[in-house]
């Protein structure tokens, strides 16, 4: 069973995607392109030139999971980046796959309290 909880990281590979690739491709995209692990509990995010279809790759221990969403109207609001990879919250996730941008200026940013006071 895919659990989101559990994931550590999400990454975005900005830009356009070839979306022919599969898993293994993907996975070599990650590993040699933006030199991350793809056998890590992190999100990878991919989206394809029309900024309609996205990919997220996944490993849970046992063998990957390959989730798509393709929308019916619309498109994502992807970042531009070409070459960049882009670190986000599985929250930014969500905004993402909701159709918003994953900055969002009004959103309360997770910190870490001062003190226990």
């Amino acid at each position: 069973m895919l659990n989101i909880t559990s994931t550590e990281q999400v990454y975005l590979a900005c830009g356009v995607t070839d979306f022919r690739k599969g898993i293994d491709g993907l996975a070599a995209i990650i590993q040699m392109k933006f030199k991350l692990d793809p056998f890590s509990s992190s999100m990878f995010v991919f989206c394809n030139g029309n900024r309609n279809r996205i990919k997220i790759l996944r490993w849970d221990g046992s063998g990957y999971w390959l989730l798509m969403k393709r929308l019916d109207r619309g498109s994502f609001r992807w970042p531009k980046d070409a070459s960049d990879v882009k670190k986000i919250t599985v929250k930014e996730l969500g905004w993402l796959l909701e159709g918003l941008t994953i900055e969002q200026p009004k959103a309360f940013k997770y910190r870490r309290p001062v003190s226990a006071v």
